[in-house]
């Protein structure tokens, strides 16, 4: 049974969001003793001092209210701005917990909102995410306004489908349209959504999702702090074996971009016994974006990257026959993986072909993040530009069709 947590949870999540992971990060930044903080982050935070007020908004992206503070009595504040601030609170799902006196939903409520974004979930393996991505906004705003209008377990159940929303819409700008520095503060959102509604392993999920974010940018330090806080929520479970297997991909996977594939391979190696004792708790229905097969995929790409190409391409082959023919954009990463495998080895001809495969397969389905494989293989082409194999990809990767395409994107 996992506990309540207490305190300012808007503070908190927004703090480790911030990439503050500890009471003493964010006091050291802004120049306050910890016990500032301490008291910031209780059931009834004080109104910070203005000076100090400005700052804690600057470092953490949001305004006051929205971090959980409300005013004291006979605070003045410009209309225009209380008029901003509480669309800035409404934006990020956060207004306060409705008095009696506020018009109440029914809780069936719940479900309907919760339908949706199941049907959202399973939407996303295969609609366009520049069609998904603003209906997925929207229902996000509808959630924003329920949280207004519900209590107890009715708010509650909402909050975590709105933090599960939060979280596909950063998926789809970070993964699908490479917006990072967009999908960190749609992650931010998601994460206090989750806090809201009591749910670590979503929220453990969601910090797994921020480390990606400096993990592909090299940023090694700023992701592994990220995945400690990660592991921390996934503790508080109870996690299934399938969440704790794709923490350790999803590590693995910011070690090999940041160069350190033996440790990446380490990471894939306890993830794939994890899943092989198995474990008696079931996996969250969110988590539908992991399995076997997705980890040999994880495992692939870091053998790629290490040099190890004959156990790479074994590797990325049987993922290949292994996926559903739902998992197309899995498919595109695996095609052009292979073809980064043909390149290193010095066959052309059959990178070429996988690429070729991928770009077929972009055109049914695009995929922000397949695309830059594709670019990346043609990069490891450059010795052989001449050929004609290449000459013909290139007339595809820069055809009208996908040349508009990505720049649309």
């Amino acid at each position: 049974m996992t506990t309540k947590p207490s305190g300012n949870m808007r503070l908190k999540s927004a703090r480790i969001a911030a990439g503050y992971h500890s009471q003493q990060a964010l006091a050291d930044a802004l120049g306050v003793g910890v016990r500032q903080v301490r008291r910031w982050e209780s059931e009834a935070p004080p109104w910070p001092q203005p000076e100090i007020g400005q700052a804690l908004s600057r470092l953490l992206g949001q305004d006051l209210e929205s971090l959980g503070f409300t005013a004291p009595p006979g605070q003045t504040v410009h209309q225009g701005r209380r008029a901003v601030l509480a669309a800035t609170a409404a934006a990020v799902g956060l207004a306060a917990v409705p008095t009696q006196a506020a018009a109440m939903q029914p809780a069936s409520v719940a479900d309907d909102f919760e339908s949706v974004t199941v049907s959202h979930r399973r939407l996303y393996w295969s609609v366009a995410p520049a069609t998904l991505h603003p209906a997925a906004l929207a229902h996000a705003t509808l959630g924003c306004a329920l949280m207004s209008e519900t209590a107890g377990q009715t708010r509650q159940r909402i909050a975590a489908a709105l933090a599960e929303t939060w979280l596909l819409a950063g998926r789809i700008e970070f993964f699908d349209l490479r917006e990072p520095g967009r999908a960190q503060q749609t992650l931010l959102r998601a994460l206090q959504s989750a806090g809201e509604a009591d749910a670590p392993l979503l929220g453990a999920a969601i910090l797994a999702h921020t480390a990606f974010i400096p993990g592909w940018a090299g940023r090694q330090d700023e992701a592994a702090e990220r995945m400690v806080a990660a592991r921390t929520y996934a503790r508080r479970g109870p996690a299934s074996t399938e969440l704790l297997a794709w923490l350790d991909a999803v590590e693995a996977e910011c070690e090999t971009r940041c160069g350190n594939t033996r440790t990446a391979l380490h990471l894939i190696q306890h993830a794939e016994s994890v899943l092989e004792a198995g474990g008696e708790y079931e996996s969250p229905a969110w988590l539908d974006w992991f399995s076997a097969t997705r980890l040999a995929s994880f495992k692939g790409n870091t053998q790629l990257k290490a040099g190890h190409l004959p156990q790479a391409r074994e590797t990325l082959l049987s993922v290949l026959d292994a996926l559903e023919p739902t998992e197309e954009k899995q498919a595109t990463v695996v095609l052009a993986d292979l073809a980064a495998v043909e390149a290193a080895a010095g066959n052309p001809d059959v990178a070429c072909e996988y690429a070729r495969r991928a770009l077929d397969q972009l055109e049914r389905t695009w995929y922000a993040t397949g695309m830059e494989r594709v670019r990346e293989v043609r990069r490891r082409l450059a010795p052989h530009q001449h050929e004609r194999c290449v000459r013909e990809l290139d007339d595809r990767l820069y055809g009208w069709s996908t040349t508009v395409s990505a720049l649309a994107r």
